[in-house]
């Protein structure tokens, strides 16, 4: 007999599927997750587990960071000028004296 396949959303999983999560990723989820296209543009984020009965793809929620670091408006080219220019580097030129 085939298992079923669900689609269900996390905070609407049985006690029994909240144990099978436990199990299969007992130091969390977040590095498990996957991106599942829909119709369109349209997609959600999951995890896959399984009971005895059933798979599912569990819809969790995801929280991406968009906020900046302070030092994003600093551009590359400024901070590599400053550490050029901080560093002397008279030993490397070559000498325009004659030896004699």
């Amino acid at each position: 007999m085939d298992k079923k396949r669900l689609v269900v959303s996390y905070s609407n999983v049985t006690p029994e599927v909240l144990e099978a999560i436990r199990k299969k990723y007992p130091l969390g989820y977040s590095n498990h997750v996957i991106k599942v296209k829909t119709k369109g543009d349209d997609f959600f984020y999951a995890i896959t587990v399984d009971t005895e009965d059933a798979s599912y793809l569990i819809k969790v929620p995801v929280k991406i960071d968009t906020k900046a670091n302070l030092n994003d408006d600093d551009p590359l080219e400024d901070i590599n000028d400053e550490k050029e220019s901080d560093d002397s580097y008279s030993d490397s030129e070559p000498s325009t004296e004659s030896e004699d």
